[in-house]
């Protein structure tokens, strides 16, 4: 949480939205959350790993907990912006392990075919959706430090990003991220806690996103991402990143 506060304090986004928040909801932070302002919320957890949740300073009604894993895990919530033509959805996509071959490692298999459920899922959208969250993939070269020494690394696999571009066609999202920091710009989101020094080596990949509907994506103003914060005591792995909407 003074990550978080810390976070808040100097930002203030009317929405956040949290991945791998591991905890059952009863033990989430609610309170902490509303003595800052964020009483609306929308939590799916469950004990010891993943969960998701998003809160909010503007009313939200949660509407879905999709189980893309098929095995319960809570990975997805989904929420209506009331008053406002606007759904949130939130994920945390499997991170898929470390060999990408469905048939030598079944965590591999399990991220495919979420993201397959998440296809599905999006054929079938009729409303305006921005989707959030940890994808675990890197899709552009650009979104790698190096995209020849990572192409058998899970994440920027082809496998991987081609049924990333199907999902995206799914529905035609547009990539908010990519909107505001063009390819080939350097954009990455995630370093990896191994690296005795983060900003130097710089080996990030661009992990997370903020896809959007094509008209909602019309509303986007500003788009960016919070490279300190990998920087402050006991970080995250992941930085924040930041849309700003004119609704």
């Amino acid at each position: 949480m003074p990550i978080v506060e810390t976070y808040l304090a100097e930002h203030s986004p009317d929405i956040l939205c949290l991945q791998e928040i591991k905890c059952e909801e009863s033990k989430f932070p609610a309170k902490a959350f509303a003595a800052l302002g964020y009483e609306h919320q929308a939590v799916h957890g469950q004990k010891g790993y993943h969960g998701v949740a998003t809160v909010s300073r503007v009313p939200i009604r949660e509407v879905s907990r999709h189980n893309w894993q098929a095995n319960g895990e809570a990975r997805h919530v989904g929420v209506e912006v009331v008053g406002k033509d606007m759904f949130v959805d939130n994920v945390y996509v499997p991170a898929g392990g470390d060999v990408p071959d469905r048939e030598k490692n079944t965590k591999f298999g399990q991220k495919l075919d979420f993201l397959e459920r998440m296809i599905g899922w999006a054929g079938d959208l009729d409303r305006q959706t921005l989707i959030v969250g940890d994808f675990n993939i890197a899709p552009l070269e650009s979104d790698v430090w190096s995209h020849k020494q990572l192409l058998k690394v899970v994440s920027h696999t082809p496998i991987e990003v081609e049924t990333l571009q199907r999902f995206k066609e799914a529905h035609g999202w547009v990539d908010i991220g990519r909107e505001h920091i063009c390819d080939p710009e350097r954009y990455f989101s995630w370093w990896s806690y191994r690296s005795p020094d983060w900003r130097k080596n710089d080996r990030g990949r661009r992990l997370d996103h903020m896809w959007a509907s094509e008209a909602l994506a019309k509303q986007s103003t500003a788009h960016r991402v919070l490279e300190e914060a990998r920087s402050w005591e006991k970080p995250s792995d992941h930085i924040p990143l930041i849309t700003e909407f004119d609704i």
